[in-house]
């Protein structure tokens, strides 16, 4: 059984609407492994970097803004499967037409901004989890 790492992000909405607990939680009921965790306030050049594919988007700059808000706490979470599985947990990208039970269903919704403020991120693939990963805690 090969164990993934993959990088989780509660972004700052959720850890200002005091959801880290509950996020981490669900994240640790799923059987998941928390390998490191810390808080930060996000420099623009590890937003711009983290988000690099999505610059000159209309939704870039609006997203980068957002991420730079507030505080953001990064896990690296590790489990067989756990890039699929997270996202499965999370949700789809949309609050509003996400599953009940998942993260984005149960505890977002939408505000009406600019850009969708949907509590988490979870790394999509082995590739960009690696990516991500280096980034966040190097």
């Amino acid at each position: 059984m090969s164990v993934e790492e993959t990088l989780v992000l509660i972004k700052p909405d959720g850890v200002a609407r005091n959801l880290t607990g509950e996020i981490l939680r669900r994240i640790e009921a799923k059987g998941y492994q928390l390998v490191d965790v810390k808080m930060l306030e996000a420099p623009r050049e590890l937003l711009a970097a983290h988000y690099a594919e999505h610059e000159g988007k209309p939704f870039y700059e609006p997203l980068v803004e957002f991420m730079e808000s507030g505080s953001i706490v990064a896990l690296r979470v590790a489990g067989n499967r756990v890039i699929e599985g997270f996202r499965s947990l999370a949700g789809t990208t949309d609050p509003s037409t996400a599953a009940p039970g998942t993260i984005r269903g149960d505890l977002g919704r939408d505000w009406g901004l600019k850009v969708q403020q949907n509590l988490v991120h979870g790394s999509d693939s082995v590739e960009s989890a690696e990516r991500e990963l280096a980034l966040w805690f190097h």
